[in-house]
């Protein structure tokens, strides 16, 4: 079984997409506003990965408890590159010697994991 997407219900749609745009480094792979009252975006890295789904429900998110991780190659300059951009971002974590990760939020408070 494969993962297909995670659902964000959001009333940021345009914020949503700049930032896993340009921050995590998504593409559009399928758009759905302007087909039918549902204003409904997809993004991934590649078509056929596992998606984000934005979905502008005119209602902030509301959710409590998620995490999204994502592969980055270099966690330390990835923080110092959004740390530019003036994002705020948490301290780098190293729970063991082997592993890097620090967390920021997305427009909707969901929380985005840099591993």
């Amino acid at each position: 079984m494969k993962m297909v997407h995670v659902t964000i219900n959001t009333s940021k749609l345009e914020e949503s997409i700049k930032f896993y745009e340009e921050i995590v480094g998504l593409k559009i792979v399928r758009d759905l506003r302007g087909h039918g009252p549902a204003k409904i975006v997809f993004l991934a890295e590649e078509a056929g990965d596992t998606c984000i789904e934005l979905i502008d429900s005119g209602e902030p998110y509301k959710g409590e408890g998620l995490s999204i991780g994502f592969h980055v190659d270099d966690v330390t300059a990835h923080r110092d590159a959004l740390v530019l951009k003036g994002k705020d971002v948490s301290p780098i974590i190293s729970p063991n010697p082997a592993t890097k990760f620090f967390f920021t939020f997305d427009p909707n408070g969901v929380k985005i994991q840099f591993i």
